[in-house]
């Protein structure tokens, strides 16, 4: 019997591991598969909302590192791990995206000799300044089996000398979990509970150090908020982080009434909150994705991404921090003014098998 742990630390990581879960359920007489949560994302409702939408069985393994400075989170999910790969032995271990901790796992069973598996690999903003570039450059470069989301992470690791033999184009598995869940979100009553009509709504998410960390930003995203309420009411679903930063600078009262702040949401109201608005700004990777494959338009506010096909082929708009002249894009887009996208390639719900079975081949031929 061949065993695989995955390792999850943060919301987008429960979203991608949950189908490759249940996709290895079709190997349990070959292959077992266990979860380890590192505890990273350490908002106790957010985890507990994830596991509970996504029906992920309760992990393994439980970490507990906690919120700290990078440096210390990497080192303790690192010194917390190893124990965990020292007394399990697996063959394998799969880590999804970009966070610390899945560096931190790529770090540590690389150096004990265990093959890894990168769910996403080859996804590049080419800015260092993000913490999230690095971790998704050092993960690729100890990876064995690379599974590549969009064909510009083709591009991406051959131009870096990864090879080929090690990287398979397999599509997002973050669409595999939309798709499955997509009956439960549609009839989701969200909308009903937050006094707000299908299809005549902004919806926001904020979260990133760029928009959130500096007052003046941060002041100036405020009154952008208050602007878009004056053409629809916005929702803004306020992650931890942010409303900490809100609060030490004075700002959560500068709302107007046509923001509506919510505490964190759980995946399948937000997923029917998304599938209804008329348009999302955000500054998330995976929003850009799941905006795309479901046709709305999408803003967002970063001066990059490392999900270019969300732009190329997609719904999604690239405008940076800055904000100059988004307001007269909000307006056009809500009048109808809306570029078409497409589906991107290999985006039909069927990642995680394709991986799954990549996986287990491999396994088994060892």
């Amino acid at each position: 019997m061949k065993k695989v742990i995955s390792v999850v630390g943060a919301r987008p990581n429960f979203i991608k591991i949950a189908p490759v879960h249940k996709a290895f359920e079709e190997y349990g007489s070959t292959v077992i598969h266990k979860i380890c949560h590192t505890g990273q994302h350490f908002d106790e409702k957010l985890s507990r909302i994830f596991f509970d939408d996504l029906e992920i069985p309760q992990p393994d393994f439980y970490l507990g590192v906690g919120s700290a400075s990078h440096a210390e989170q990497t080192a303790r999910i690192m010194i917390e791990f190893e124990k965990v790969l020292l007394n399990e032995k697996p063959d394998l271990i799969m880590v999804p995206g970009d966070v610390n901790s899945t560096m931190a796992a790529s770090l540590v069973a690389s150096k004990m000799g265990i093959e890894i598996a990168h769910i996403e690999a080859g996804l590049r903003s080419f800015d260092r300044t993000m913490p999230e570039e690095i971790n998704r450059i050092v993960t690729d470069i100890l990876s064995d089996l690379l599974f590549v989301s969009e064909r510009s992470g083709l591009k991406n690791l051959a131009d870096e000398g990864i090879a080929d033999s090690k990287i398979f184009f397999t599509g997002n598995v973050m669409i595999d979990s939309l798709v499955h869940y997509q009956p439960r979100f549609i009839r989701s009553d969200i909308h009903k509970k937050l006094g707000v009509e299908p299809g005549n709504y902004i919806l926001t998410t904020f979260h990133r150090p760029a928009n959130v960390d500096h007052q003046e930003g941060l002041s100036n995203l405020v009154e952008f908020l208050n602007t878009c309420g004056t053409y629809r009411k916005v929702i803004f679903a306020v992650h931890p982080r942010t409303d900490k930063i809100l609060k030490q600078f004075g700002l959560k009262e500068r709302f107007t009434e046509d923001v509506l702040l919510t505490e964190p949401l759980g995946y399948i109201e937000f997923l029917a909150l998304t599938h209804k608005a008329s348009l999302v700004i955000t500054d998330s990777g995976g929003i850009q994705e799941e905006t795309t494959f479901m046709s709305v338009p999408c803003i967002t506010v970063r001066d990059n991404t490392e999900r270019p096909v969300t732009v190329s082929e997609g719904t999604n708009y690239l405008v940076g921090t800055r904000l100059e002249g988004v307001p007269k894009l909000v307006e056009e887009i809500l009048d109808g003014s809306v570029k078409k996208g497409k589906v991107p390639e290999l985006w039909d719900g069927r990642t995680a098998e394709r991986i799954v079975r990549i996986v287990a081949s491999r396994l088994n031929a060892g």
